[in-house]
């Protein structure tokens, strides 16, 4: 088992996007940061954890490692599981789940796995085992990779793009953690306005004003890693210590031809605490201008066609986009997240070569960016 102070912390990433993670993991000084398929490892101590918790926008969760064993068979992983030292970072009075993924492995019967090692816990430890994701405050992943049991505990709990701030949502609604990545690779940085003409419940210009406000995205939510034996209340309350947003000096724009969509983004900025740095309105893409002299970028995740008949049917609505962008948004800068090569070609923007493809949703998705507009 590693020790305290050198831990390996796996912050999970969207599909395609560890990349960008990474530098945002390098940025904020994450010591030994590396890409990984899936996400970022890193080094550190359990304060370390608890930071990631709070200040990384784009990673989806963050694991930690708790140790390793060989294990070629049930009576043997269940041997070696009621050996280990699950003291050390559970406690007898907080439920526990087990989850396991087996591949390349003779132990192939994942919920006979995940009995032996909730057994073991729950005989040895004490602690309550659950199958019941509500019921579980903690829990512990074992993958089982060619007879080599790797054991991990989940420290997020509710997933990372879960704020708690965005009560009110629309359809198929943006996850923060993807709109903060894409951000991001857009190359943004919070001192420059940022405009969705699509903005749905508004999570690219919310979490837009978060940054150049200064907001760590963690900042009003419970983690698991508080029901961890390693956790140091005075310690973390001191680290998250709320303070005020600090007024970027630019805004941030939301537009949907929707107005319940641009009333629940209203009502989301206001929990998120950056109302005063936000506008949305109700407007249609023809209507469209720049709100600022100043240029800025224009994001935006528009409706996608899954089939050809639905690309067709998009396809005026892209080239509107296009159009309006490309008349009346000369200097600004554009990134647009779609599944549809020719609905982005549609717009008949410029895009740079090579864009970055992603999952979401498990559809596969690709960033377009373009500009600044000529």
């Amino acid at each position: 088992m590693t020790t305290d102070q050198d831990l390996e912390i796996f912050l999970a990433a969207v599909p395609g996007l560890e990349g960008v993670l990474l530098s945002e993991a390098q940025a904020l000084g994450f010591r030994g940061a590396e890409a990984v398929v899936g996400g970022v490892t890193v080094c550190g101590a359990w304060p370390d954890v608890w930071r990631a918790n709070l200040s990384l926008r784009g990673a989806s969760r963050v694991l930690v490692r708790l140790g390793a064993f060989r294990a070629m068979h049930l009576a043997q992983l269940d041997k070696r599981a009621r050996k280990f030292p699950w003291g050390e970072t559970l406690k007898p009075d907080v439920p526990v789940r087990v989850e396991v993924t087996t591949r390349k492995s003779r132990i192939y019967h994942k919920g006979a796995a995940a009995e032996r090692i909730g057994r073991a816990i729950a005989e040895e430890l004490g602690a309550p085992v659950t199958e019941d994701t509500e019921d579980a405050a903690l829990t512990v992943k074992a993958r089982i990779f060619d007879d080599m049991c790797t054991l991990s505990v989940d420290t997020s709990g509710e997933g990372l793009h879960k704020r708690g701030f965005k009560q009110a949502v629309n359809r198929a609604p943006l996850r923060e953690t993807l709109a903060a990545l894409i951000l991001k690779e857009c190359d943004f940085t919070g001192r420059e306005p940022v405009l969705d003409p699509m903005c749905g419940s508004g999570t690219f210009v919310i979490e837009a004003a978060e940054i150049a406000a200064g907001l760590m995205p963690g900042r009003a939510r419970a983690f698991a890693f508080e029901q961890l034996a390693s956790f140091d209340e005075a310690a973390w309350q001191k680290m998250r210590t709320a303070t005020e947003p600090t007024d970027p000096g630019v805004r941030f724009y939301g537009f949907d031809r929707d107005g319940g969509a641009a009333s629940m983004s209203r009502a989301n900025a206001e929990r998120a605490g950056v109302a005063a740095f936000t506008e949305f309105e109700k407007q249609a893409i023809s209507d469209l201008t720049p709100p600022t002299e100043a240029p800025g970028l224009v994001v935006i995740n528009p409706p996608y066609g899954a089939r050809i008949g639905e690309v067709k049917k998009l396809t005026p609505l892209y080239e509107a986009l296009g159009r309006v962008l490309r008349e009346r948004f000369s200097g600004w800068r554009v990134g647009l997240a779609t599944n549809s090569a020719p609905l982005a070609k549609a717009t008949g923007l410029r895009f740079a070569k090579n864009p970055i493809t992603f999952s979401h949703g498990g559809i596969t998705v690709t960033l377009y960016k373009a500009g600044p507009i000529g």
